[in-house]
């Protein structure tokens, strides 16, 4: 029940997405569109009796009774499918009434209003819904339609046989089929293709060569920043991964554990050491963002890496009504069905509907995850521990230092042919005298030839006299000699 300090502490807040006055109510169409705008959101409250400002003028007796008729009416006959709305008169101090409308979170998601226009809740005012993408993400919610089965314009021509054909071989103990016609109804019976005979999204990306050519935009960006911040152009290390998930699965995670730190965890001092966060642990996280992301949102996911913490971003708020606790916990929402399926008989590590995040939490706790509903995203932020509190296995090159290289498209892809090992020597001391303490691979990157490369020509310059190492291998810099 909502008293009169509840009322007043309601209104103090002002209006927002879950809150809004209105000081007298006339039109049931008006009344009904902003009921269906609540409901196709979270859900929320109307103050009939207060103005825009907070003032609180009030009803009178007759007020009421017309507004709990047209509420009545806006809520069974003006909203398609018609809601359950619940009313509260509460007096004020003047005699006078405010009634509180409370509408709830849909179940039967969209809801239309009489003109058949979808409503949506944006702070305190509502929009139209108008674009495909809000459409189809509403029928996702309500489990209608899924994003995973949506059609592409890749037929099956677009097949990576080779992979197919093994996914059968291995999982089903199944011959690929002999014609096309038996591959389309295969595909079709699979829910990996559409009744039209395209490929479905599933199927593109599980099982075309190129799943980034049909949509360009569902890859893995990830840059190593030095620091702890973003930098416009200086970065350690960067790379696009592209292809079917597995490939994409297995480069991104060999880019996170290439660029973390290697500790003895007890081992002989010449063993390789373990990575400073299980392999694991990034598993579970990355097939988490690939297979539960938003594929309704047109956006990559961005893996960034900084010396106190690695950030998975994903597009796509969590589902329905997940919460972090809720996930923390091991509950879980399919948000993709046929891509949860395939994941399921192997196509990536899986151990089990909700168990990956609890799995992740058992084995590093350092783990924050931030569902950001009004910017569309979901981030996973793994905490790294301090280089000094590390026992670091001794490597033989010098640490890694940040080098401007220009936007991470920039970064070369192949070595120049044919360059004069002269050139090469003199950029080698160039780059050196303003960053010291560069690595061989960061050397490599900036004159764009191989590390083995790298490595002789500083072999030849030290033994010319041109060049010294100063300090230990790990921890000291070059010295460029007159």
């Amino acid at each position: 029940m909502t008293t009169r300090e509840d009322l007043h502490s309601h209104i103090a807040l002002g209006e927002d997405s879950m809150r809004q006055f209105k000081a007298d109510v006339r039109n049931a169409e008006s009344l009904a569109a902003e009921m269906a705008a609540f409901a196709n959101s979270d859900g929320g409250t109307i103050f009939i009796g207060v103005a825009d400002d907070g003032s609180m003028p009030g009803l009178d007796a007759t007020d009421v009774a017309r507004l709990n008729q047209l509420i009545s009416n806006a809520a069974s006959q003006l909203v398609r499918s018609p809601l359950t709305v619940r009313t509260e008169n509460v007096p004020l101090e003047s005699g006078r009434v405010v009634i509180v409308l409370t509408v709830p979170k849909g179940i039967d998601k969209p809801y239309f209003d009489k003109n058949g226009v979808i409503w949506l809740k944006t702070g305190a005012d509502k929009r139209r819904v108008s674009s495909k993408e809000e459409l189809r993400r509403l029928f996702q919610l309500s489990h209608q339609f899924h994003a995973d089965e949506l059609p592409t314009r890749a037929g099956i021509d677009k097949l990576d046989k080779l992979r197919f054909r093994d996914f059968l071989r291995d999982v089903y103990k199944q011959d690929f089929p002999d014609s096309a016609s038996e591959l389309c109804q295969l595909l079709q019976n699979m829910n990996l293709a559409t009744d039209d005979g395209v490929l479905n999204l599933a199927g593109v990306l599980m099982f075309t060569e190129r799943p980034e050519w049909i949509m360009p935009q569902f890859v893995v960006k990830a840059i190593r920043y030095p620091g702890t911040t973003i930098h416009v152009s200086t970065y350690l290390d960067t790379e696009d991964f592209a292809g079917p998930l597995k490939k994409i699965f297995d480069d991104a995670l060999g880019f996170i554990m290439r660029n973390l730190h290697k500790v003895q965890a007890g081992r002989g001092v010449n063993a390789p050491g373990q990575s400073e966060i299980p392999e694991s642990v990034f598993e579970e996280l990355l097939v988490n963002a690939l297979v539960h992301r938003d594929y309704l949102v047109n956006a990559p996911i961005r893996l960034f890496m900084f010396d106190d913490r690695i950030e998975i971003i994903s597009p796509g708020h969590l589902p329905n009504n997940l919460t972090v606790a809720k996930i923390r916990a091991g509950n879980s929402n399919i948000r993709n069905p046929i891509l949860t399926s395939y994941v399921a008989k192997g196509l990536l590590p899986y151990h089990g509907l909700g168990s990956g995040i609890k799995r992740a939490l058992e084995q590093w706790p350092q783990i924050e995850f931030s569902d950001d509903r009004d910017g569309c995203i979901f981030t996973v932020t793994v905490f790294r521990k301090p280089p000094e509190e590390l026992d670091l296995v001794n490597e033989n090159e010098p640490n890694n230092k940040p080098i401007n290289l220009g936007t991470p498209k920039d970064e070369p892809e192949s070595e120049p042919k044919n360059e004069p090992e002269k050139n090469t020597e003199h950029k080698i001391l160039e780059v050196l005298g303003s960053h010291p303490d560069m690595s061989y691979d960061d050397l490599a990157r900036f004159t764009r030839k191989g590390r083995s490369t790298i490595m002789r020509q500083i072999a030849r310059l030290k033994a010319s006299g041109r060049l010294k190492r100063v300090g230990p291998k790990k921890g000291g810099h070059w010295e460029i000699l007159e």
